[in-house]
């Protein structure tokens, strides 16, 4: 059962990254360096909304199951930080862009949430070399916005959005193996 139960974090990444790849390829439009992810889930301005916030509701669902099913037994304080991460994406996709302000600040509570996940990862792990990579790899991010939202470098948020995400994963992983390892 434990390596079954990692069905539902692997589906919880892979579901919102092939539908963002998917909006992605039924938008000629799109260019990763010039846009926001969520330019492609735009409800009146982008034909693939329709795939792209299906993904990241399903994707957002999926991480609060993860939290509270797997997470939970490692730690609470992430667990919690996770469920607010998967509902802050669930509105992501709810609230597009067509929203404007709230769109926005769901967005920025997303990616907030997913920076706090790898503060609290550092301060529960064991391992010094995860600690220090969580941290490290977290000033990336931090680094990667800064240059986005300060210097317009790139000048859109994409790459700094896809960044984040995809530092993010391993770790968020790394705590799903653990808790499917504490149940066999």
């Amino acid at each position: 059962m434990g390596r079954a139960v990692l069905a539902i974090p692997i589906a919880s990444i892979a579901v919102p990254l092939l539908c963002i790849l998917i909006a992605i390829v039924l938008s000629p439009w799109f260019n990763i360096v010039n846009n926001a992810l969520s330019d492609l889930g735009h409800a009146t301005r982008s034909f693939a909304a329709p795939v792209f916030n299906f993904g990241l509701s399903l994707g957002g669902t999926l991480i609060i199951v993860t939290a509270v099913v797997l997470i939970a037994r490692v730690s609470k304080a992430l667990a919690t930080v996770m469920w607010l991460a998967g509902y802050a994406l669930i509105l992501v996709a709810v609230f597009d862009e067509v929203y404007g302000r709230l769109h926005f600040w769901v967005s920025i509570a997303f990616f907030i949430s997913l920076a706090l996940a790898l503060i609290i990862y550092s301060i529960i792990m064991k391992s010094v070399a995860r600690k220090i990579l969580a941290l490290v790899l977290l000033i990336v991010a931090a680094v990667s916005w800064a240059l986005h939202l300060y210097h317009g470098i790139p000048p859109g948020a994409a790459v700094p959005e896809l960044i984040s995400i995809f530092i993010t994963i391993p770790f968020y992983m790394d705590v799903a193996l653990q808790s499917a390892r504490k149940q066999r």
